[in-house]
């Protein structure tokens, strides 16, 4: 086995003959995916990705109506078109649908169907972990939607600011519907980013270097790693939220030790940072369209990709941005309106290059660019906006007013929507070969571009007369009855567009397939000649336009005349690179289609709906079907490959499977204990935040366990995670198992010595906030412990059947990694409720 220099000679290919056909039909056999009932199976990126952003589109629709809803009863003034409280429901499910079931699932899904051909690769590393994200995404969704029919959709809007949301002001289902179902999407996205990041790093072709990267992937690499940060603060506020609700723990109540503001820290973290991951998938997939539009490679092109991760730095210091009327210090007030005016910059730096880029190209109107071009139009009026909002005296008159509401449908349809369109245009082709008509894109483009103008430009006027936002009605003496008129025939002017672009979608895809080819003449790897198994071969990169730097790959592709160009082992499979350089590691093993995913998304589901609506013993049953569904899933995976090594070119062999650093499992590991880790995060932050608002700390009645307790729970978390130092040193050996069990011993000990601890001090979460946030940690802590103990039984069960051998070692690495992490999460928790009273 042996590794080569791939860039030695750029004229000599991996095969330097064609491969025989048998090869091909060998290949198209191994990934041919399943019809009839079984579709529902299917787990590559094509099936996965078109029914995401179909699903995706369906609920923008959705969210549209309502949207058309509201300005319908706006229309006029003194309008029972819609009851107060019916109006209340419709706005929070406009905003909650559009934000998190439309805006930010359409971008994964995109690339989810983009990415793998656009790196070069059969499939992501882990396509039934997209499959289980897309069914949880899908099936909680519309099951989320369909509250709206019951009566029981939330109503405390999209942000959910307590104490509106508590039980005291919300006593029924509604928000509980919010806090659970969107909980539980969340960590549907949050799969998706593993899924990701993992891919982009280490299945792209051989030569592409990062450096060779399309923008585009660099734009999700940026956003999948904003996810990992952002959205475990929106999973933890949920959960405080829903645990006051549920256990009357008050972490949001003031009267009892409580804090609101803790809920906007939160949300915010989760909020502002959310705005910036809709945008950058959309600035990514705007750098890859205007350099094919414009017929030159793109200006500036490293600048541009410093300017994406600029822009994802920066968005973490702005959640303050929408608390500037909640009563923070002018200091802190002005570090944020500096940093919301400063992340100006780099995107500043993505649109002149791209001006500059069809400057030096010769552009030819088509739907994309039109679409482009209207994006621009609109984002940058945007962008000024918020510019205007980041001056904190501007921003006390116009805060909860529809300036706010221009602003941000300006940000967002201008940021992401109008380059989404433009991008389902410009890859349409990808689907059945037909392109959409550019006759009637004329039509979309104009209804789209004017309505949007029409409908959300007078909001600016209106929210400077002083309409507040989130009302159901007005009176025609306040003098904004022309306006609201306006914005309403605007809107239905949008709509329209949208209905014919939804006419000629189905009509495109209701034509004969034909040849894809490659209709744009673009240079990215996604037009190459493809299959369920991706393309024939899996192409070299020599440059950042690979078809544009050597035309005649696609043909080399086609004949199999790169790397992989059949199936070496009789398993779906696809090449490892290293993360940097992209030169290639091993032969990666691919799960096959499976209905478990499906499974184990429609327990997870059915666990948080029916919790939710309090029919507890149905709801524990799907989760112990989710749970049985996702072992069942991993058991099938982390084998021994069917040989140790293949023959992926004439002059390279590959190793089949890795182990240890170099595997994605242990990667995705990382990632998730990573996420992991911002979740406790954030309980500690909320800890911290009440303890500093206490005049005692702790609160009368409460105290600090005794550091017996304690200090014998660290013992106890230490010498788990020696015995599983221990454990992967017997790998192979008969003691493996009884070490495992040993430490798992060590690790209930230990919580239950933390826990007893606790109780013997007092501790009742309901007395107060600081109790309660103790008690949030605690709960999280019994989570991780009740987790382990599954996962060390099923480490133990695989060993026992012969699957844990040094060819197939991944479930007691990763095994390994969690222990570790719990035992260091405990020990945290310990020192921080132990020291910080005292330092107070």
């Amino acid at each position: 086995m042996h590794t080569i220099d791939i860039d030695k000679d750029s004229d000599t290919l991996p095969n330097s003959l064609p491969r025989p056909a048998h090869e091909l039909a060998q290949l198209e056999a191994v990934w041919k995916s399943p019809t009839g009932w079984r579709f529902f199976s299917r787990v590559n990126n094509t099936s996965i990705g078109l029914l995401y952003i179909g699903t995706a589109l369906l609920f923008f629709i959705l969210a549209g109506i309502l949207g058309l809803m509201i300005r319908a009863q706006l229309a006029v003034p003194d309008n029972h078109l819609l009851s107060a409280a019916t109006y209340n429901q419709v706005f929070t499910m406009h905003g909650t649908v559009m934000m998190f079931l439309f805006a930010i699932p359409v971008v994964e899904a995109i690339a989810v169907y983009l990415l793998p051909n656009m790196l070069g690769a059969r499939d992501l590393p882990f396509p039934r972990l997209s499959a289980y994200a897309f069914w949880a995404y899908a099936i909680g969704g519309l099951a989320f939607f369909c509250t709206l029919f019951a009566g029981l959709a939330p109503d405390g809007g999209w942000f959910m600011y307590p104490p509106l949301t508590g039980k005291a002001y919300s006593p029924g289902l509604n928000a509980d519907f919010w806090l659970l179902g969107i909980g539980f999407i969340e960590i549907s996205a949050i799969a998706g980013a593993i899924e990701l990041i993992v891919g982009i790093l280490f299945t792209r072709a051989p030569g592409m270097s990062l450096g060779r990267m399309p923008v585009y992937a660099w734009a999700m690499l940026v956003v999948a790693v904003m996810i990992v940060f952002a959205f475990p603060a929106i999973i933890a506020g949920t959960a405080l939220l829903e645990l006051e609700r549920a256990y009357d723990w008050p972490f949001f109540i003031a009267e009892r030790g409580g804090d609101p503001l803790l809920w906007q820290h939160l949300f915010w973290f989760f909020g502002h940072p959310e705005v910036y991951i809709i945008f950058l998938p959309a600035a990514g997939m705007v750098s890859t369209m205007i350099p094919t539009i414009a017929g030159t490679p793109l200006v500036g092109r490293r600048a541009v990709v410093v300017a994406l991760v600029g822009v994802g730095f920066f968005s973490f210091a702005l959640w303050a941005h929408h608390m500037f009327t909640a009563g923070l210090g002018v200091l802190e007030a002005s570090l944020v309106s500096a940093a919301s005016m400063a992340v100006a910059i780099p995107t500043a730096i993505q649109v002149f290059a791209w001006i500059a880029t069809l400057w030096r190209g010769k552009v030819t109107i088509t739907a994309p660019a039109l679409f482009l071009v209207g994006f621009m139009f609109i984002f940058v009026l945007g962008g000024l906006t918020g510019v205007m909002v980041a001056v904190l005296p501007f921003d006390w008159q116009v805060h909860d007013t529809y300036f706010i509401v221009a602003h941000l449908h300006y940000v967002l349809i201008g940021g992401m929507l109008f380059p989404v369109f433009a991008g389902l245009y410009y890859w349409m082709p990808l689907i059945n070969g037909n392109a959409m008509s550019e006759r009637l894109s004329r039509w979309v483009f104009g209804l789209m571009f004017g309505g949007f103008n029409v409908a959300f430009f007078p909001m600016h006027i209106t929210g400077l007369l002083g309409m507040p936002r989130r009302v159901y009605t007005y009176s025609s003496e306040m003098g904004w009855d022309a306006l609201n008129m306006v914005s309403t025939i605007g809107a239905f002017g949008f709509a329209l567009g949208v209905l014919l672009f939804a006419f000629d979608a189905v009509r495109t895809l209701r034509q004969a397939e034909r040849e894809v080819g490659n209709p744009w003449n673009a240079a990215t790897l996604e037009w190459l000649p493809s299959e369920d198994h991706g393309t024939r071969s899996i192409p070299r990169i020599d440059g950042a336009d690979p078809l544009w730097d050597r035309p005649s790959l696609s043909k080399e592709v086609e004949q199999g005349r790169h790397y992989l160009p059949g199936t070496a082992s009789g398993l779906r499979e696809t090449i490892l690179t290293s993360p940097l350089a992209a030169i290639p590691r091993a032969v990666f093993i691919l799960p096959t289609d499976s209905f478990w995913p499906l499974i184990g998304a429609a327990g997870t589901a059915g666990f948080f709906l029916l919790l939710t609506m309090q029919l507890t013993w149905l709801a524990w049953a799907c989760g112990l079907s989710a749970v049985a569904a996702i072992v069942v899933w991993l058991w099938e995976t982390d084998r021994a490959p069917p040989q140790s090594s293949a023959r992926v070119a004439a002059d390279l062999v590959l190793p089949i499977g890795v182990s240890g650093k170099d595997a994605p499992g242990w990667w995705a590991t990382v990632i998730m204990l990573v996420v992991d880790a911002t979740i406790f995060a954030a309980f500690a932050f909320a800890f911290i935040h009440l303890s500093m608002r206490l005049t005692v700390c702790p609160p009368p009645g409460s105290s600090v366990p005794a550091p017996l307790w304690q200090g014998a729970a660290v013992a106890l978390l230490l010498a788990g995670s020696c015995l599983m130092v221990l454990a992967r040193r017997c790998l192979g050996r008969a003691l493996l198992p009884w070490l495992v069990l040993a430490a798992l011993a060590c690790l209930i000990a230990a919580f239950a010595s933390d826990l007893h601890g606790h109780q013997a001090s007092g501790l009742d979460p309901t007395r107060d906030g600081w109790s309660a946030s103790i008690g949030a940690m605690l709960a999280y802590q019994g989570l991780h412990v009740a987790g382990m103990s599954i996962v060390a039984l099923y480490l133990c069960a695989r060993h026992w059947r012969g699957h844990v051998t040094t060819r197939s070692r991944a479930t007691l690495d990763n095994t390994a990694m969690m222990w570790h992490y719990t035992s260091l999460q405990g020990i945290v928790l310990a020192a921080l409720v132990y020291f910080l009273p005292r330092w107070m």
